[in-house]
């Protein structure tokens, strides 16, 4: 049952890792289209004609993309919290999943301990009894 519950964690972490690693790549993307959108502005303004309205639509969309890299470096940052939190779970899953097998060494243990001293206490007694008749 814990063991269910400790997988159940991990498949959880393991979904919550492959989307902050989702949202890295699109914040590596926005990185990019920003270098690439600064080289055409800088293209556009070494250019012999100047274009005011594509300079403005690549100002334009330069500010969106700060704006979507801010907003997407807050994301990355809330899932990576919530990865920590899950990652907490799967250690507190995992503890109990190991306090459990160790009681149920223990109990084992202490079964084995209770039968032999029963097989002896029943060696004991038909000794015992052996000798009594004789």
């Amino acid at each position: 049952m814990r063991e269910n519950e400790l997988e159940k964690r991990r498949i959880e972490a393991a979904k919550i890792i492959a989307v902050l690693n989702e949202q890295k790549a699109k914040l590596e993307q926005i990185l990019l289209a920003q270098k690439k959108n600064s080289e055409e502005l800088d293209n556009l303004y070494n250019d012999e004609v100047f274009d005011i309205p594509k300079v403005e639509g690549h100002r334009d969309y330069g500010l969106k993309l700060v704006v979507d890299e801010t907003n997407q470096r807050r994301i990355i940052k809330n899932t990576e919290a919530i990865l920590e939190m899950k990652q907490m779970e799967v250690r507190e899953a995992h503890k109990k999943v190991e306090v459990l097998k160790k009681l149920k060494e223990k109990q084992e243990e202490q079964y084995y301990k209770d039968f032999l001293a029963s097989e002896v206490k029943e060696i004991d007694d038909i000794t015992t009894s052996r000798f009594n008749i004789e």
